[in-house]
């Protein structure tokens, strides 16, 4: 499992950084290309096709992310009803929405599978990278049925511990506050 998230998060952040990354590129080169003693270097430079590989590649991103936030808990969810609901009845309404999830996931992967199984066929192409359309629409099967997979880890886990993944809003990964109790760096200030 530890595999398999981390490819996911290797590959939210490098769609998400190539992209700003590209984007940065090529609006630079929109600007610079006015400038006359750049203009004979730059302007033969063509970055046409930088905007549509950004937004593809920010689609499979969220494609990606969206299955990443069900994993961490960082998946928008009201609660505000489950939360008033008898202890006794919330595990099995919380496990419902868990499955409804993970069975409308699955819907939209099968038919995402059979719309790109559709593309293959075809010569069709993106226009201006002239990529194959079925490579461009894979993320829709792949990315879903990751999203019901987690939705089902997540059910698992809840049935079997009680425990939903919840996201501390305030924790900031790689910064650590020594007066925060329980942290590592209150922990060194104790020893010491």
């Amino acid at each position: 499992m530890r595999v398999l998230d981390r490819l996911e998060e290797i590959l939210i952040a490098t769609m998400i950084g190539g992209a700003t990354l590209l984007i940065f590129i090529a609006v630079m080169h929109r600007y610079l290309v006015g400038v006359p003693f750049l203009y004979p270097i730059l302007f033969p430079i063509d970055l046409s096709w930088a905007q549509e590989l950004c937004i593809y590649m920010f689609v499979w991103m969220a494609k990606f992310g969206a299955a990443y936030g069900v994993r961490t808990g960082i998946h928008v969810g009201v609660d505000v009803l489950v939360n008033i609901i008898r202890p006794n009845i919330r595990k099995a309404v919380i496990l419902f929405g868990l499955f409804c999830g993970a069975l409308f996931t699955s819907i939209i992967g099968t038919m995402g599978a059979k719309f790109v199984y559709g593309l293959m066929g075809t010569n069709q192409t993106s226009p201006d990278l002239e990529i194959p359309s079925w490579i461009v629409y894979l993320c829709i099967p792949l990315g879903s049925y990751l999203m019901c997979f987690r939705f089902l880890q997540v059910a698992y886990h809840f049935w079997r511990h009680d425990h939903l993944p919840h996201h501390d809003h305030s924790h900031v990964e790689g910064v650590d506050d020594p007066h925060m109790p329980g942290s590592a760096a209150a922990a060194a200030e104790a020893v010491r």
